[in-house]
Protein backbone atom coordinates (compact mmCIF):
# COMPACT_ATOMS: atom_id res chain seq x y z
CA UNK A 1 0.00 0.00 0.00
CA UNK A 2 1.25 3.27 -0.75
CA UNK A 3 2.23 5.85 1.84
CA UNK A 4 1.23 9.16 2.51
CA UNK A 5 3.13 12.23 1.85
CA UNK A 6 3.37 14.50 4.47
CA UNK A 7 1.52 17.25 2.58
CA UNK A 8 -1.48 14.78 1.64
CA UNK A 9 -1.46 14.06 5.27
CA UNK A 10 -1.56 17.86 5.99
CA UNK A 11 -4.08 18.70 3.42
CA UNK A 12 -6.37 16.20 4.70
CA UNK A 13 -6.36 17.16 8.26
CA UNK A 14 -7.16 20.79 7.15
CA UNK A 15 -9.84 19.73 4.63
CA UNK A 16 -11.48 18.18 7.94
CA UNK A 17 -10.59 20.93 9.84
CA UNK A 18 -13.14 23.40 7.49
CA UNK A 19 -15.74 21.30 8.21
CA UNK A 20 -15.54 20.74 11.54
CA UNK A 21 -14.93 24.33 11.90
CA UNK A 22 -18.45 25.20 9.58
CA UNK A 23 -20.10 22.94 11.80
CA UNK A 24 -19.36 24.53 14.82
CA UNK A 25 -20.08 28.20 13.22
CA UNK A 26 -23.43 26.79 12.39
CA UNK A 27 -24.02 25.25 15.62
CA UNK A 28 -27.46 25.33 17.42
CA UNK A 29 -30.04 23.25 19.21
CA UNK A 30 -30.02 19.87 17.47
CA UNK A 31 -32.71 16.84 18.31
CA UNK A 32 -29.92 13.64 18.35
CA UNK A 33 -30.10 11.96 14.60
CA UNK A 34 -30.28 8.54 14.34
CA UNK A 35 -27.33 6.37 13.70
CA UNK A 36 -25.04 6.38 10.39
CA UNK A 37 -26.18 3.19 7.87
CA UNK A 38 -22.61 2.05 6.23
CA UNK A 39 -23.55 -0.23 3.23
CA UNK A 40 -21.27 -2.42 1.78
CA UNK A 41 -21.36 -3.84 -1.63
CA UNK A 42 -22.48 -7.66 -1.37
CA UNK A 43 -22.05 -8.35 -5.67
CA UNK A 44 -19.24 -9.07 -7.64
CA UNK A 45 -17.25 -6.71 -9.10
CA UNK A 46 -18.72 -7.41 -12.58
CA UNK A 47 -22.05 -6.70 -11.53
CA UNK A 48 -24.11 -3.55 -11.28
CA UNK A 49 -23.77 -1.35 -8.11
CA UNK A 50 -25.74 1.76 -7.05
CA UNK A 51 -27.56 2.24 -9.88
CA UNK A 52 -30.00 5.12 -10.22
CA UNK A 53 -31.54 6.71 -13.16
CA UNK A 54 -32.39 10.32 -14.46
CA UNK A 55 -34.88 12.02 -17.09
CA UNK A 56 -33.34 12.97 -20.26
CA UNK A 57 -34.86 14.75 -22.23
CA UNK A 58 -39.01 13.89 -22.68
CA UNK A 59 -38.87 10.25 -24.03
CA UNK A 60 -35.61 9.07 -22.57
CA UNK A 61 -33.69 8.17 -19.25
CA UNK A 62 -29.80 8.06 -17.95
CA UNK A 63 -29.36 4.90 -16.27
CA UNK A 64 -26.10 5.06 -13.79
CA UNK A 65 -23.84 2.66 -11.42
CA UNK A 66 -20.83 1.78 -10.84
CA UNK A 67 -18.36 -1.35 -11.37
CA UNK A 68 -15.21 -2.40 -9.63
CA UNK A 69 -14.21 -3.91 -12.91
CA UNK A 70 -13.02 -1.67 -15.57
CA UNK A 71 -13.80 -4.09 -18.37
CA UNK A 72 -17.67 -4.05 -17.94
CA UNK A 73 -19.17 -2.84 -20.45
CA UNK A 74 -21.47 0.22 -20.63
CA UNK A 75 -24.59 -1.62 -21.80
CA UNK A 76 -28.15 -1.46 -20.98
CA UNK A 77 -30.82 -3.56 -22.09
CA UNK A 78 -34.31 -2.98 -21.76
CA UNK A 79 -37.91 -3.79 -22.83
CA UNK A 80 -41.13 -3.67 -21.31
CA UNK A 81 -41.55 -7.55 -20.41
CA UNK A 82 -39.28 -9.10 -17.36
CA UNK A 83 -36.10 -11.03 -18.64
CA UNK A 84 -37.16 -9.78 -22.24
CA UNK A 85 -34.85 -7.38 -23.44
CA UNK A 86 -36.25 -5.29 -27.00
CA UNK A 87 -33.84 -2.37 -26.85
CA UNK A 88 -30.33 -1.59 -26.44
CA UNK A 89 -28.05 1.06 -25.78
CA UNK A 90 -24.45 1.92 -25.19
CA UNK A 91 -22.50 4.76 -23.11
CA UNK A 92 -20.06 6.05 -21.40
CA UNK A 93 -17.34 5.45 -18.58
CA UNK A 94 -16.24 7.90 -16.36
CA UNK A 95 -13.47 7.47 -13.06
CA UNK A 96 -12.00 10.45 -10.64
CA UNK A 97 -9.65 10.26 -7.86
CA UNK A 98 -9.94 12.31 -4.92
CA UNK A 99 -6.44 12.31 -3.02
CA UNK A 100 -6.29 8.92 -2.06
CA UNK A 101 -9.50 7.27 -3.22
CA UNK A 102 -10.04 5.86 -6.72
CA UNK A 103 -13.56 5.64 -7.87
CA UNK A 104 -14.92 2.42 -9.24
CA UNK A 105 -15.97 2.67 -13.13
CA UNK A 106 -19.14 5.03 -13.20
CA UNK A 107 -21.45 4.29 -16.17
CA UNK A 108 -24.02 6.50 -17.96
CA UNK A 109 -26.29 5.57 -20.27
CA UNK A 110 -29.14 6.73 -22.24
CA UNK A 111 -31.87 4.61 -23.36
CA UNK A 112 -34.91 5.43 -25.22
CA UNK A 113 -37.20 6.13 -26.85
CA UNK A 114 -39.13 5.39 -23.98
CA UNK A 115 -43.01 5.24 -23.98
CA UNK A 116 -44.60 7.49 -21.43
CA UNK A 117 -46.90 5.59 -18.04
CA UNK A 118 -44.86 2.49 -18.98
CA UNK A 119 -43.05 -0.06 -16.99
CA UNK A 120 -39.46 -0.94 -18.30
CA UNK A 121 -36.81 -3.89 -16.90
CA UNK A 122 -33.62 -3.67 -17.53
CA UNK A 123 -29.94 -5.15 -16.81
CA UNK A 124 -26.80 -3.24 -16.65
CA UNK A 125 -23.42 -4.40 -17.95
CA UNK A 126 -24.81 -7.58 -19.07
CA UNK A 127 -24.99 -9.32 -16.04
CA UNK A 128 -26.14 -9.24 -12.38
CA UNK A 129 -30.22 -8.43 -10.86
CA UNK A 130 -32.43 -6.98 -13.49
CA UNK A 131 -33.83 -3.40 -12.18
CA UNK A 132 -36.99 -1.98 -13.22
CA UNK A 133 -38.72 1.31 -14.09
CA UNK A 134 -41.49 3.34 -14.92
CA UNK A 135 -41.47 6.28 -16.91
CA UNK A 136 -43.76 9.43 -16.15
CA UNK A 137 -47.17 10.28 -17.69
CA UNK A 138 -47.51 12.24 -20.72
CA UNK A 139 -50.48 14.16 -19.07
CA UNK A 140 -51.78 15.51 -15.64
CA UNK A 141 -51.65 14.27 -13.31
CA UNK A 142 -48.03 13.54 -12.14
CA UNK A 143 -46.89 13.33 -8.76
CA UNK A 144 -43.52 14.63 -7.22
CA UNK A 145 -41.57 13.50 -4.28
CA UNK A 146 -39.51 16.87 -2.84
CA UNK A 147 -37.14 15.21 -0.18
CA UNK A 148 -33.95 17.65 0.73
CA UNK A 149 -30.79 17.07 2.99
CA UNK A 150 -31.37 13.23 2.10
CA UNK A 151 -28.29 11.77 4.01
CA UNK A 152 -27.66 8.34 5.53
CA UNK A 153 -28.78 7.31 8.25
CA UNK A 154 -31.98 5.40 10.08
CA UNK A 155 -33.50 8.61 9.64
CA UNK A 156 -32.87 8.14 5.93
CA UNK A 157 -34.09 5.02 5.63
CA UNK A 158 -36.92 5.52 7.08
CA UNK A 159 -38.11 8.41 4.81
CA UNK A 160 -37.03 6.43 1.77
CA UNK A 161 -39.64 3.65 2.99
CA UNK A 162 -42.45 6.45 3.92
CA UNK A 163 -41.84 7.54 0.21
CA UNK A 164 -42.27 4.02 -1.87
CA UNK A 165 -45.18 3.20 0.12
CA UNK A 166 -47.32 4.72 -2.11
CA UNK A 167 -46.58 5.88 -5.87
CA UNK A 168 -45.08 8.68 -7.56
CA UNK A 169 -43.80 9.59 -10.48
CA UNK A 170 -40.13 11.49 -9.64
CA UNK A 171 -38.06 12.44 -6.80
CA UNK A 172 -36.65 16.09 -6.55
CA UNK A 173 -33.60 16.46 -4.17
CA UNK A 174 -32.84 20.45 -3.90
CA UNK A 175 -29.41 19.57 -2.49
CA UNK A 176 -27.11 17.05 0.04
CA UNK A 177 -27.03 14.29 -1.12
CA UNK A 178 -25.19 11.47 0.73
CA UNK A 179 -23.21 14.12 3.71
CA UNK A 180 -19.78 12.48 2.57
CA UNK A 181 -17.66 16.03 2.99
CA UNK A 182 -14.93 14.04 1.39
CA UNK A 183 -15.07 10.81 2.74
CA UNK A 184 -15.49 9.17 -0.87
CA UNK A 185 -16.35 5.75 0.62
CA UNK A 186 -19.54 7.79 1.74
CA UNK A 187 -20.56 8.10 -1.78
CA UNK A 188 -20.39 4.38 -2.22
CA UNK A 189 -22.39 3.46 0.69
CA UNK A 190 -24.79 6.30 -0.29
CA UNK A 191 -25.33 4.99 -3.82
CA UNK A 192 -25.88 1.50 -2.61
CA UNK A 193 -28.87 2.35 0.22
CA UNK A 194 -31.06 4.60 -2.10
CA UNK A 195 -30.97 2.36 -5.40
CA UNK A 196 -33.85 0.38 -4.24
CA UNK A 197 -35.87 4.00 -4.81
CA UNK A 198 -33.45 5.40 -6.90
CA UNK A 199 -33.41 2.83 -9.91
CA UNK A 200 -37.14 2.54 -9.75
CA UNK A 201 -37.89 6.41 -10.27
CA UNK A 202 -36.31 9.50 -11.96
CA UNK A 203 -34.40 11.22 -9.49
CA UNK A 204 -33.73 14.86 -10.46
CA UNK A 205 -31.25 16.31 -8.01
CA UNK A 206 -29.30 19.72 -7.34
CA UNK A 207 -26.09 20.49 -4.97
CA UNK A 208 -26.04 21.76 -1.76
CA UNK A 209 -23.17 22.41 0.63
CA UNK A 210 -21.85 19.44 1.36
CA UNK A 211 -21.45 18.00 -2.62
CA UNK A 212 -18.82 21.17 -2.79
CA UNK A 213 -15.96 18.72 -1.11
CA UNK A 214 -13.06 21.48 -1.27
CA UNK A 215 -10.36 23.24 0.41
CA UNK A 216 -12.26 26.69 1.12
CA UNK A 217 -8.74 28.38 0.50
CA UNK A 218 -6.81 25.78 -1.95
CA UNK A 219 -9.96 25.16 -4.17
CA UNK A 220 -8.91 21.50 -4.14
CA UNK A 221 -9.65 19.24 -5.29
CA UNK A 222 -12.04 20.71 -8.11
CA UNK A 223 -15.31 21.77 -6.79
CA UNK A 224 -17.87 18.96 -7.07
CA UNK A 225 -16.09 16.49 -8.21
CA UNK A 226 -18.08 13.55 -6.71
CA UNK A 227 -21.06 14.92 -7.62
CA UNK A 228 -20.46 15.77 -11.01
CA UNK A 229 -19.01 12.26 -11.87
CA UNK A 230 -21.53 10.54 -10.07
CA UNK A 231 -24.67 11.93 -10.85
CA UNK A 232 -24.97 13.68 -14.36
CA UNK A 233 -28.47 15.97 -14.94
CA UNK A 234 -29.51 16.58 -18.54
CA UNK A 235 -27.88 20.35 -18.11
CA UNK A 236 -27.19 20.32 -21.97
CA UNK A 237 -30.82 19.59 -22.97
CA UNK A 238 -31.60 22.78 -21.29
CA UNK A 239 -28.59 25.34 -22.94
CA UNK A 240 -26.69 25.27 -19.13
CA UNK A 241 -23.15 25.38 -19.89
CA UNK A 242 -23.01 23.09 -15.71
CA UNK A 243 -24.16 20.43 -14.31
CA UNK A 244 -25.16 22.25 -11.51
CA UNK A 245 -27.85 24.20 -13.03
CA UNK A 246 -29.94 22.96 -15.59
CA UNK A 247 -34.27 22.34 -16.65
CA UNK A 248 -36.20 19.87 -17.71
CA UNK A 249 -39.77 19.50 -18.54
CA UNK A 250 -43.09 17.38 -17.92
CA UNK A 251 -46.38 17.12 -18.56
CA UNK A 252 -47.49 20.82 -18.10
CA UNK A 253 -44.61 21.71 -15.98
CA UNK A 254 -41.24 23.27 -16.33
CA UNK A 255 -38.93 22.77 -13.65
CA UNK A 256 -35.71 24.76 -13.03
CA UNK A 257 -32.70 23.08 -10.77
CA UNK A 258 -30.68 26.49 -9.58
CA UNK A 259 -26.99 26.06 -7.53
CA UNK A 260 -26.92 28.33 -4.47
CA UNK A 261 -22.90 27.24 -4.31
CA UNK A 262 -21.45 28.57 -7.83
CA UNK A 263 -21.71 32.48 -9.12
CA UNK A 264 -25.43 33.72 -9.67
CA UNK A 265 -24.71 37.64 -9.96
CA UNK A 266 -26.49 39.28 -13.14
CA UNK A 267 -22.91 39.03 -14.94
CA UNK A 268 -22.69 35.31 -14.28
CA UNK A 269 -23.57 32.69 -16.63
CA UNK A 270 -26.18 30.68 -14.52
CA UNK A 271 -27.89 34.16 -14.17
CA UNK A 272 -27.72 34.47 -17.98
CA UNK A 273 -28.73 31.04 -18.72
CA UNK A 274 -31.63 31.34 -15.93
CA UNK A 275 -33.03 34.69 -17.61
CA UNK A 276 -32.92 32.63 -21.05
CA UNK A 277 -34.88 29.27 -19.58
CA UNK A 278 -37.40 31.52 -18.22
CA UNK A 279 -38.07 33.32 -21.25
CA UNK A 280 -38.38 30.12 -23.14
CA UNK A 281 -41.22 28.98 -21.37
CA UNK A 282 -44.68 28.96 -23.09
CA UNK A 283 -47.32 29.73 -20.40
CA UNK A 284 -49.76 28.69 -22.32
CA UNK A 285 -48.74 25.32 -22.68
CA UNK A 286 -46.77 25.32 -19.55
CA UNK A 287 -48.76 26.38 -16.68
CA UNK A 288 -46.80 25.68 -13.81
CA UNK A 289 -43.49 26.77 -13.00
CA UNK A 290 -41.23 25.25 -9.77
CA UNK A 291 -37.59 25.87 -9.06
CA UNK A 292 -35.46 24.26 -6.85
CA UNK A 293 -32.60 25.22 -5.26
CA UNK A 294 -30.26 24.65 -1.94
CA UNK A 295 -30.05 27.64 0.69
CA UNK A 296 -33.23 29.24 1.26
CA UNK A 297 -34.30 32.89 0.63
CA UNK A 298 -37.04 32.89 3.30
CA UNK A 299 -36.18 31.23 6.52
CA UNK A 300 -37.49 31.89 10.27
CA UNK A 301 -35.27 29.39 11.66
CA UNK A 302 -32.48 30.33 13.74
CA UNK A 303 -30.70 27.87 11.58
CA UNK A 304 -28.46 29.35 8.56
CA UNK A 305 -29.78 32.65 9.16
CA UNK A 306 -28.92 34.96 5.72
CA UNK A 307 -27.07 32.11 4.07
CA UNK A 308 -29.60 32.43 0.88
CA UNK A 309 -29.97 36.28 1.11
CA UNK A 310 -27.49 37.33 -1.63
CA UNK A 311 -28.92 34.50 -4.53
CA UNK A 312 -32.44 36.31 -3.07
CA UNK A 313 -30.90 39.71 -3.73
CA UNK A 314 -29.63 38.45 -7.14
CA UNK A 315 -32.18 36.25 -8.63
CA UNK A 316 -35.80 36.87 -6.87
CA UNK A 317 -36.50 39.40 -9.34
CA UNK A 318 -36.29 37.09 -12.50
CA UNK A 319 -38.38 34.19 -10.97
CA UNK A 320 -41.09 36.69 -9.71
CA UNK A 321 -41.24 38.60 -13.31
CA UNK A 322 -41.91 35.30 -14.56
CA UNK A 323 -44.48 33.71 -11.87
CA UNK A 324 -42.88 30.95 -11.02
CA UNK A 325 -45.38 29.41 -8.51
CA UNK A 326 -42.94 27.00 -6.06
CA UNK A 327 -40.11 27.55 -4.63
CA UNK A 328 -38.23 24.59 -2.71
CA UNK A 329 -35.01 24.90 -0.50
CA UNK A 330 -33.60 22.78 1.75
CA UNK A 331 -30.41 23.64 4.05
CA UNK A 332 -32.32 23.83 7.02
CA UNK A 333 -33.09 20.77 8.60
CA UNK A 334 -36.80 20.99 9.60
CA UNK A 335 -39.77 21.86 7.53
CA UNK A 336 -40.91 25.25 6.99
CA UNK A 337 -44.19 26.66 4.27
CA UNK A 338 -44.59 30.19 3.40
CA UNK A 339 -46.94 31.77 1.77
CA UNK A 340 -46.35 33.28 -1.95
CA UNK A 341 -44.02 36.22 -1.03
CA UNK A 342 -41.96 38.71 -2.92
CA UNK A 343 -39.24 40.93 -1.61
CA UNK A 344 -39.96 39.96 2.13
CA UNK A 345 -43.59 40.89 1.65
CA UNK A 346 -47.05 38.78 0.96
CA UNK A 347 -47.93 38.75 -2.49
CA UNK A 348 -50.15 36.63 -4.49
CA UNK A 349 -48.24 36.97 -7.43
CA UNK A 350 -45.15 35.57 -5.98
CA UNK A 351 -44.06 31.83 -5.48
CA UNK A 352 -45.25 29.77 -2.78
CA UNK A 353 -41.75 28.89 -0.71
CA UNK A 354 -41.09 25.74 0.98
CA UNK A 355 -38.00 24.71 3.11
CA UNK A 356 -37.70 20.54 2.89
CA UNK A 357 -34.56 20.11 4.51
CA UNK A 358 -35.31 17.24 6.27
CA UNK A 359 -34.83 13.94 4.69
CA UNK A 360 -32.39 12.00 7.25
CA UNK A 361 -28.87 13.90 7.82
CA UNK A 362 -26.78 12.68 10.21
CA UNK A 363 -26.33 16.44 11.80
CA UNK A 364 -29.79 16.36 13.32
CA UNK A 365 -32.95 18.62 13.04
CA UNK A 366 -32.80 22.26 13.77
CA UNK A 367 -35.32 22.97 16.21
CA UNK A 368 -35.35 26.40 17.55
CA UNK A 369 -37.14 28.93 15.34
CA UNK A 370 -37.71 32.83 15.53
CA UNK A 371 -40.21 34.06 18.08
CA UNK A 372 -42.97 35.52 17.17
CA UNK A 373 -43.48 33.48 14.27
CA UNK A 374 -43.84 35.80 11.52
CA UNK A 375 -47.44 36.03 9.45
CA UNK A 376 -45.66 34.70 6.50
CA UNK A 377 -44.80 31.81 7.84
CA UNK A 378 -47.69 29.16 7.52
CA UNK A 379 -46.30 26.27 9.17
CA UNK A 380 -43.25 25.27 10.34
CA UNK A 381 -41.92 22.17 12.43
CA UNK A 382 -38.56 20.38 13.12
CA UNK A 383 -39.28 16.99 12.23
CA UNK A 384 -37.89 14.28 9.74
CA UNK A 385 -40.35 13.55 6.90
CA UNK A 386 -40.88 14.10 2.77
CA UNK A 387 -43.10 16.42 0.74
CA UNK A 388 -45.35 15.55 -2.31
CA UNK A 389 -46.65 17.50 -4.88
CA UNK A 390 -49.81 16.22 -7.36
CA UNK A 391 -50.38 18.53 -9.97
CA UNK A 392 -54.16 17.56 -10.79
CA UNK A 393 -54.63 20.00 -13.95
CA UNK A 394 -53.71 23.12 -15.21
CA UNK A 395 -55.20 25.48 -12.45
CA UNK A 396 -54.87 23.46 -9.09
CA UNK A 397 -52.16 21.05 -7.47
CA UNK A 398 -51.86 19.52 -3.92
CA UNK A 399 -49.06 19.80 -1.85
CA UNK A 400 -48.82 17.86 1.15
CA UNK A 401 -45.99 17.18 4.31
CA UNK A 402 -45.38 13.58 5.38
CA UNK A 403 -44.04 13.53 8.77
CA UNK A 404 -41.86 10.98 9.97
CA UNK A 405 -43.85 8.68 13.05
CA UNK A 406 -41.07 5.88 13.63
CA UNK A 407 -42.74 3.18 11.78
CA UNK A 408 -45.28 5.68 10.26
CA UNK A 409 -46.06 8.23 7.69
CA UNK A 410 -48.53 11.20 8.73
CA UNK A 411 -49.61 14.02 6.67
CA UNK A 412 -48.94 16.83 8.81
CA UNK A 413 -49.37 19.89 6.36
CA UNK A 414 -52.02 20.01 3.43
CA UNK A 415 -52.59 22.29 1.08
CA UNK A 416 -54.36 23.33 -2.26
CA UNK A 417 -52.47 25.19 -4.68
CA UNK A 418 -53.90 27.46 -7.52
CA UNK A 419 -51.45 28.12 -10.58
CA UNK A 420 -50.38 31.99 -11.08
CA UNK A 421 -51.55 31.71 -14.71
CA UNK A 422 -55.23 31.25 -13.48
CA UNK A 423 -54.57 34.35 -11.98
CA UNK A 424 -56.11 37.14 -14.62
CA UNK A 425 -54.44 40.17 -12.02
CA UNK A 426 -50.93 38.24 -11.92
CA UNK A 427 -50.23 37.93 -16.09
CA UNK A 428 -52.04 41.26 -17.02
CA UNK A 429 -50.93 43.63 -14.20
CA UNK A 430 -46.80 44.58 -14.02
CA UNK A 431 -48.10 46.36 -10.05
CA UNK A 432 -47.68 44.13 -7.74
CA UNK A 433 -50.47 43.41 -4.78
CA UNK A 434 -50.68 45.25 -1.51
CA UNK A 435 -48.31 43.81 0.59
CA UNK A 436 -47.95 42.53 4.27
CA UNK A 437 -44.21 43.13 5.78
CA UNK A 438 -41.90 40.20 6.59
Amino acid sequence: MAKCSPLIIFLLLLHFLCFSLQSQANEFSRQPPRPLILTTNKRSDSEPQQVHISLVGKEHMRVSWITADKHVASVVEYGTEAGKYSGKATGETTQYHYFLYRSGTIHHVKIGPLRPNTTYFYRCGGSGPEFSFKTPPSQLPIEFVVVGDLGQTEWTKSTLEHVDRKEYDVFLLPGDLSYADGQQPLWDSFGRLVEGSASRRPWMVTQGNHEVESFPILHLPEPFKAYNARWPMPFQESNSTSNLYYSFDLPSTHLIMLASYTDFDAHSDQYKWLRSDLASIDRLRTPWVIALLHAPWYNTNLAHQGEGESMRQAVEQLLYEARVDLVFAGHVHAYERFTRIYDNKADSCGPMYVTIGDGGNREGLALLFKEPPSPLSVYREPSFGHGRLRIVNETHAQWSWHRNNDSDSVVADDVWIQSLTSSQACFKNTSSPPHDEF
